[in-house]
């Protein structure tokens, strides 16, 4: 039998799978299968079939199913397969709604906004987006009820494929956000707008129209890098503009090289010359860059590394292509030697700048004498041929500790004239682990954890921002590391000191503690006959009277499945020592903690602790005090004594890091808790509304995942702000010399 025999009979053995009875089905699924056969996996096999099929079962008719099947395979093989369920679960939630007439225009759309989008991440920002529409504009037409349809719901989604070959996704969305600010009270003028008739729709869609569209020159540049550079690597665009507050910088790693998804022309340099300028930059970091341990470097230091590695990439680009000087001088800006006052304001991102500078521009004119010594360095390394990353590494350690002045830590920093647009952001430069202590730290962490604790890069978290109600994507670094163990004989004196307490408690926690089986008599059905009970029934009905029917007994387990994580805010607030008290809030935190950490063990529930702080969000500090595995031994008390507090209170990353250790349990009932004595806030945040929004978007997705919040603030005026980020799930203590004895009381009315 031939391949060509097989072929068809392989494809025709998923139809079962396919919970679709349409008759015209059977016609094309064959045709369909096989081209799926030839892009997914097995299980994008798995989940293309699961959404054809829940397609299906919406009742729209067979060509929505058609228009899946067939454009589907294509799709996600350009952008991954998970978009075979992003597209499915958007149908459905489009037909939960009024809007079923939007599923077919938006099906049929798909394929080139997938063409267009060119990734994962900004095909997800546009689903988003069309869900969003539909909530704005359905059941909002002059006050009605949610039963009224998207008047141009429909309408949007038929221009979508013209739409995204004339605009980026952020000019697509602002120029969506122009009609629904101006009609979404007017559903006919509404229509107009989406529908691209009116005069206004057609002039914000000119304004919009502007800039370089990668997805216009995709091929141009990849060609550009294969003959240039010799470089075969797939271009993946981001959107700049879903990240109003800081907005991403491109960078490189093994999945592909990221870059904009739109340049705007820069006075008389074309977009497209600025794509071949960041292409050509981080083609030469993939040819000449090492790697440096980070641990090592402090975060300055760091940051004249990155520039000093970035002169000399480009100055082995430009002796290999000379024409690139013009270019890279164009977009380099020329800062003054005298724009940054040292005794003012921090100038070292000024120094670098210059430096830069006159790495690219021999005629630079800049007379400062440690800029030129240092340049005749860097000049002679690079003419000896040891330019290496780790030579550069070192002179750039001398530069700044040769030019460090005071104000460098100021929290003025000068920043005009130091932004060199066209490079990236150098995170393939770090590894994140201290040299020499691999395999210590290693093996220490295998101890620590079942499941490895792999703190060498960051884990990145998206943040919430309530203002576009949008996430920023792998907004907030976090890192998380074994907390250092001090005297473990000082927790067991502050258990001595609450003896009389703990004895208290031990009574109640007797009656919480599980036992193995409890009987219930008096039942009608049962898994055993209660004897007593059906003897008396017997004499009743011996003696005319009415015996009772409940003559059986059956047997139940009273035990508790419950998995606790305990988050310690670790800021420096907890340093400050109430008002009446002799003890600062921390020590009365480890006191309360103690005390929790002995309740706890003694029901046998199974818990973690951990503690948190941050400085600003490249930099979230998470560190396990006590893991699920662990006993509570001194190694545990070791740890919790040995807390300090410092930094900053970055909420949001470290609820969904802490959810992310608890979604993992088995236990009926996961319970979070968070002690804190503050709102959340950090140094890089002005607007104080929004990290308690992100925080508050934490605890609603973990709600979805089954994980019960509840926080124990000791902040008096709490009532400002804690409602509106665990809802009624909260205590406020407002005497915190009450917290050791309040904590386990608290957790155990939590868990009764």
């Amino acid at each position: 039998m031939t391949n060509q025999d097989s072929e068809p009979r392989e494809a025709a053995s998923y139809r079962s799978a396919l919970s679709c009875s349409f008759p015209q089905l059977d016609a094309v699924f064959e045709d369909c299968m096989r081209d799926a056969l030839n892009r997914l996996g097995p299980k994008g096999i798995q989940d293309y079939l699961e959404g054809a099929s829940l397609i299906c079962m919406i009742g729209r008719g067979f060509e929505p199913v058609l228009v899946y099947l067939e454009e589907m395979p294509e799709v996600a093989e350009r952008l991954g397969e998970q978009s075979l369920s992003q597209v499915s679960q958007t149908v459905w939630k489009l037909s939960r709604s009024p809007n079923g007439k939007a599923i077919l225009p938006f099906l049929q759309s798909i394929a080139e906004a997938a063409r267009r989008l060119g990734s994962a991440e900004l095909f997800e920002q546009y689903l988003n987006l069309v869900l969003d529409f539909m909530d704005r504009t359905t059941g909002s037409i002059h006050g009605f009820h949610s039963t009224i349809p998207s008047p141009s719901l429909p309408n949007l989604l038929e221009q979508i494929p013209y739409l995204l070959n004339q605009l980026s996704l952020q000019g697509l969305r602002n120029w969506i956000q122009y009609g629904l600010e101006n009609y979404s009270h007017h559903p006919d003028r509404q229509r107009d707008y989406f529908s691209l008739q009116s005069a206004d729709s057609r002039a914000m869609l000119q304004r919009e129209r502007h800039g370089t569209l990668f997805m216009d020159h995709e091929r141009q540049l990849e060609l550009y890098l294969q003959a240039l550079w010799r470089q075969k690597h797939h271009l993946v665009p981001y959107s700049p503009g879903f990240d109003p507050l800081r907005q991403p910088k491109p960078y490189f790693d093994a999945l592909g090289i990221r870059v904009p998804d739109v340049y705007e022309d820069l006075g008389d340099i074309p977009g497209i010359d600025r794509y071949r300028a960041l292409l050509a930059h981080m083609a030469a970091h993939m040819r000449w860059s090492g790697f440096l341990i980070a641990d090592n470097y402090s975060p300055f230091q760091r940051l004249a590394i990155e520039t000093f590695e970035d002169c000399r990439v480009d100055r082995l680009a430009m002796r290999e292509y000379p024409g690139l000087r013009s270019l890279f001088l164009r977009l380099h800006p020329r800062p003054q030697e005298d724009a940054c006052d040292p005794k003012r304001e921090s100038c070292i991102r000024h120094r670098l700048a210059m430096f830069s500078y006159a790495m690219l521009d021999p005629n630079h004119g800049y007379t400062n004498r440690d800029l030129l010594d240092f340049l005749e360095q860097a000049n002679d390394l690079l003419v000896d041929g040891e330019s290496s990353t780790q030579a550069f590494a070192g002179l750039a350690v001398l530069y700044i500790a040769r030019t460090r002045r005071q104000a460098d830590l100021s929290a003025r920093v000068h920043f005009r004239d130091t932004e060199v647009e066209y490079r990236d952001d150098n995170r393939h430069l770090w590894r994140y682990i201290e040299e020499g202590d691999e395999e210590e730290h290693f093996e220490e962490e295998r101890r620590y954890e079942a499941e490895e604790l792999d703190a060498l890069p960051p884990r990145h978290y998206a943040e919430w921002n309530y203002k576009n109600k949008t996430y920023r994507p792998d907004w907030v670094s976090l890192y998380e590391n074994l907390h250092p163990q001090g005297d473990a004989q000082k927790i067991e004196a502050l258990l001595r000191k609450h003896a009389l307490l703990a004895k208290q408690l031990k009574r109640l926690l007797d009656q919480l503690k599980p036992q193995e089986v409890v009987r219930e008599r008096y039942q009608e059905e049962g898994s055993e006959l209660d004897l007593d009970v059906a003897i008396r029934s017997y004499i009743d009905y011996r003696g005319g009277a009415t015996p009772d029917p409940r003559i059986n007994m059956r047997y139940r387990r009273d035990g508790r499945d419950i998995a606790v994580m305990l988050l310690l805010d670790l800021s420096q607030s907890l340093n400050e020592t109430p008002a009446g008290c002799t003890q600062t809030i921390l020590e009365l935190s480890q006191e309360a903690v103690a005390l929790l950490g002995w309740a706890i063990d003694h029901l046998g529930d199974e818990f973690a602790i951990a503690g948190f702080s941050s400085n600003t969000r490249h930099e979230v500090r998470y560190q396990h005090i006590k893991g699920y595995s662990e006993a509570w031994d001194d190694r545990v008390k070791g740890r919790l004594a040995a807390l300090q507090a410092g930094w900053s209170t970055r909420m949001g990353a470290a609820l969904r890091h802490a959810g992310h250790y608890l979604s993992k349990r088995k236990a009926a009932k996961k319970l979070l808790l968070v002690l804190t004595d503050g709102e959340p806030s950090d140094i890089d945040v002005e607007d104080p509304r929004l990290l308690i929004e992100d925080s508050h978007k934490a605890v609603q997705e973990l709600d979805r995942q089954g994980i019960y919040t509840y926080c124990i603030n000791l902040d008096a005026r709490a009532d400002e702000y804690v409602r509106d980020i665990f809802g009624n799930r909260f205590t406020v203590i407002d005497r915190v010399e009450h917290l050791p004895a309040a904590l386990p009381r608290l957790f155990m009315a939590l868990t009764k």
